[in-house]
């Protein structure tokens, strides 16, 4: 669980291939159509253009000691309904934490069931969004597409999205984060390496036990990895190398994944030169990024990027309205967004300049897109507040979490940088 600072932010932009089998909400580029700043006539005619009329606000729930409020924002023209949440950074006893849909592991489940595997230790759950995409393919669901820290652990690699993580300062940040995991062999080459994650025929994959009992896979070849006695092990934790000793191997895929080990998975069209390694073998394992997420205990993966430095991005390709989720900030609060869509009588969904344009609004510097469409779900104080464009809680692979602490002060200092 991580606490929220008030401290200024940066973003940079960066690239990458996305992984098979996600998905298709939004297109592979990061930016899609080539995303750039609104300049700022244009955005502020498309501010009022927009929300210079039609509202209707209802402040439907307000915590008594204020650790957030929250509102239904509700528009006639065009037909929105919005749920947002405003909390206040810099105190500590506010924290964000992220569930698993597999609880301790990677699956699918809806964020009213992820909050039920939420320890106590981490706080008391106020409100949740959904978060990532992921992949829908059936041995690898709830996957998901971009980087995953959760308490630390490094459970899914960066994939080039814009991403959002608190850096060990306790500041947000976001931007695009390109993996540079990869795995050193004995003769001092490296190979790319992906994370719990599905093995194309031509990859090198790394498989913890947060992917399930086994890795899932065929063919190639597997190297069941052990600790080297006296060396960091597990968990894995982004930018913090481990030295492994090769246990043992399989030539058929779908290796069991032993508690307290690793698993390093070759293709087929790979695994031919490392196929003799033999047990005792040393191997390193580098869990690199750009940015380093070094000594970051959360981020998870989203985009596109809706708003920098006080400035709304655009678009040049068509946008479609779709039901959204979305999170912002500015230098004192941060902000829980929710757009209902596809239901013409309540709310059509917002396009990404839409989105945009309303996290300005609302006074964020910062903001990132979130998973949408069905996935799109706002819970608050034990119950889901948005109307689910499916007509109920489409199971996800991952919620961001504002929790409450246990014994904390409500007029504790902000952290600085």
């Amino acid at each position: 669980m991580i606490l929220l600072s008030s401290a200024p932010m940066f973003l940079r932009l960066a690239s990458s291939p996305s992984r098979p089998g996600l998905q298709n909400r939004t297109s592979r580029n990061p930016f899609p159509g080539g995303a750039c700043r609104t300049p700022r006539r244009l955005l502020a005619v498309l501010l009022f253009a927009i929300f210079g009329s039609g509202i209707t606000r209802t402040v439907a729930q307000t915590e008594t000691n204020r650790s957030f409020t929250y509102f239904n924002d509700r528009r006639t023209q065009p037909v929105w309904s919005i749920h947002v949440v405003k909390f206040e950074l810099g105190r500590t006893d506010l924290g964000f934490a992220l569930t698993l849909g597999g609880g301790h592991r990677i699956g699918l489940a809806t964020v009213s069931d992820q909050l039920k595997s939420l320890p106590p230790a981490e706080g008391t759950p106020l409100v949740a969004i959904n978060a990532d995409f992921y992949t829908t393919e059936k041995q690898y669901e709830g996957d998901p597409r971009d980087v995953l820290i959760r308490n630390g652990e490094l459970i899914s690699a960066p994939d080039g999205h814009a991403s959002f993580w608190i850096d060990p300062q306790g500041r947000f940040q976001s931007t695009n984060i390109v993996s540079r995991l990869r795995v050193r062999w004995p003769d001092g080459s490296t190979s790319p390496m992906g994370l719990n994650e599905r093995r194309d025929p031509e990859a090198v994959v790394l498989y913890s036990a947060a992917n399930g009992p086994s890795t899932r896979t065929r063919g190639g070849v597997e190297f069941i990895l052990r600790r080297i006695e006296g060396r960091p092990w597990l968990p894995i934790r982004a930018g913090a190398p481990l030295d492994a000793v090769v246990f043992e191997s399989g030539p058929d895929g779908n290796s069991p994944i032993p508690a307290g080990s690793l698993v390093l998975s070759l293709g087929p069209r790979v695994a031919e030169r490392y196929r003799a390694l033999p047990s005792g073998t040393r191997l390193q394992l580098l869990f690199d990024s750009f940015p380093s997420l070094a000594q970051v205990d959360l981020a998870v993966g989203g985009g596109p990027t809706l708003v920098r430095a006080g400035k709304a991005m655009t678009w040049s390709n068509i946008q479609m309205r779709h039901p959204r989720t979305a999170l912002g900030w500015n230098a004192s609060h941060g902000f829980l967004v929710e757009v209902d869509g596809r239901q013409s009588n309540l709310s059509v969904g917002m396009t990404f300049p839409e989105l945009a344009a309303y996290m300005v609004s609302l006074g964020c510097t910062e903001a990132v897109n979130l998973d949408g469409g069905g996935s799109a779900t706002m819970w608050v104080r034990g119950q889901v507040v948005n109307s689910p464009s499916e007509g109920r809680e489409r199971p996800g692979a991952n919620a961001l979490v504002l929790v409450r602490r246990p014994n904390a002060s409500t007029n504790a200092p902000t952290v600085s940088p």
